[in-house]
């Protein structure tokens, strides 16, 4: 068989993503504030590309210069001549003071200085503090600083006092003995090494200790405390349930997690993308462009290059890079917000009743029909809802939220699955604490209202919601 060369015309058809294709859907799946640090980012790193200013005008008045009749300015003239009528004893003794003198306006408009925001006590740093403030000797302190340094966000000791010990070279019993002065500080029951440990700490430090049924149910009755198995308590202590509540009610005021009011995590606020108002009767989409960055084109590198100042190739070639990448951000930024609005339109449309009634009135929605109505692929739809949140009277939502699966009605159309989670968590709320709803109660209830679902679907959308089982929701 001959080896040989020839030349093929062919014809075929290859998607290729251009640089402007791919910085808009980067710039389309970005949440508000990832948007944000990349526009900063290209602000810093492309010189072609500025922020539009807002330029404060000043009072006309300040600014006008007099002119005479021939156009020229007048001249500025400075009056030296010192008045005669000064006070010149008040003046040596305000400015010749020994001390800084404050005036009434300085004094009002001084900062205040309980106004500041310090930095917040970590549970490490406050117990430090007071491991200090005993005077320990140096062993007793590097044993205390290696128990305080190995403790978790809720205030529990996370390693064996023997691997204290032997990183400590010191017997156990030591260990002990300064994690025994540990758990006396504030917050009561830190330092402990389970549950059990840490609530009887707390009674112990409120005087309870000699409270038999307290310590019995902390020491062995948890598993049926936290199912609220009573009754098992009561046979098992041979006591009244009446004690056995009283004992629960002490219990339920311990705290479980000592270390939580020094938790560092920060609360995260959401900025809505967009703002659905009810106006009259119908409903206004307004895009949220507050605290974007406005942005142009440098005009200074756009006229050099268009009137053909003689600068290098390489400089050139740098320039129009960095003015097409400016023209890209800002036009790929204008299409997602673009996009964004459609995207509202089109769940305003299907979603009209959630709108105007709320989350009962939700209907079941996939991303197919928000793309076939806007002629946009199924992708583009998941990334613009990705990440994007929505003001509406009912609240703030993910735009995702829109989208959810269907569930069957026994006569009728199907309902979407949100409204059958805000349902059951009504279900709930209205229950008789003594006799919660089971999940197959609740299966029977909602069939009877025209929503046919099983019993196992509802368990997985009551844990979704955070609800308890019925034998832990049950009060006494």
């Amino acid at each position: 068989m001959a080896i040989e060369l020839r030349q093929q015309l062919k014809l075929t058809q290859q998607l290729i993503m251009t640089p402007q294709l791919q910085m808009a859907i980067k710039l389309l799946q970005l949440s508000r504030l990832e948007l944000v640090d990349k526009i900063n980012q290209e602000l810093e790193e492309n010189p072609a590309l500025e922020e539009i200013q807002d330029i404060l005008v000043k009072d006309s008045a300040e600014e006008k210069v007099d002119s005479d009749s021939n156009g020229a300015e007048k001249e500025v003239t400075i009056e030296e001549k010192i008045p005669d009528d000064i006070d010149w004893s008040n003046y040596l003794e305000e400015y010749n003071a020994p001390g800084r003198v404050i005036s009434e306006s300085e004094e009002r408009e001084s900062p205040r200085y309980d106004a500041f925001v310090a930095k917040k006590e970590s549970l490490i740093d406050h117990l430090l503090w007071q491991l200090l403030m005993v005077f320990p000797n140096e062993l007793d302190e590097k044993i205390g600083s290696l128990i305080i340094g190995n403790l978790n966000r809720d205030g529990y000791l996370d390693i064996s006092v023997a691997e204290i010990a032997a990183l400590s070279d010191v017997s156990v019993e030591h260990v002990e003995t300064v994690l025994t002065l540990l758990q006396t500080f504030d917050p009561i029951g830190v330092c402990a090494r389970d549950l059990k440990e840490c609530l009887l700490i707390q009674v112990r430090h409120f005087g309870l200790s000699d409270n038999q049924l307290l310590t019995e149910i902390n020491t062995n009755h948890l598993s049926n405390l936290e199912n609220k198995n009573y009754r098992a308590i009561c046979r098992a202590l041979k006591v009244r349930m009446e004690d056995v509540i009283v004992a629960v009610n002490v219990i339920k005021g311990l705290e479980p997690r000592p270390g939580r009011q020094f938790s560092e995590e920060e609360v995260q606020y959401i900025t809505p993308d967009i703002y659905v108002y009810k106006s009259e009767n119908d409903f206004a989409i307004v895009l949220n462009d507050d605290g974007l960055p406005r942005l142009q084109i440098n005009a200074y590198y756009k006229k050099a290059m268009s009137r053909g100042e003689k600068i290098t190739d390489e400089t050139k070639e740098y320039l129009q890079e960095k003015l097409r990448s400016a023209a890209w951000l800002i036009r790929s930024i204008h299409q997602r917000q673009k996009t964004i609005y459609k995207v509202m339109e089109s769940i305003l449309k299907f979603q009209r009743d959630f709108f105007e009634h709320g989350i009962a009135h939700l209907k079941p929605m996939v991303l197919r029909d928000v793309a076939e109505d806007i002629n946009m692929h199924e992708s583009t739809i998941s990334r613009v809802t990705t990440n994007k949140y929505a003001y509406t009277p009912q609240g703030i939502f993910e735009l995702k939220y829109f989208f959810n699966s269907s569930i069957k009605r026994v006569h009728g159309e199907a309902i979407a699955s949100a409204s059958v989670q805000e349902k059951i968590k009504r279900l709930v709320e209205s229950e008789d604490p003594r006799k919660p709803y089971s999940d197959s109660k609740m299966a029977e209830i909602l069939k009877a209202s025209n929503i046919d679902i099983a019993r196992r679907t509802v368990a997985k959308y009551r844990e979704m919601l955070g609800v308890l089982s019925s034998n832990k929701r049950k009060q006494l």
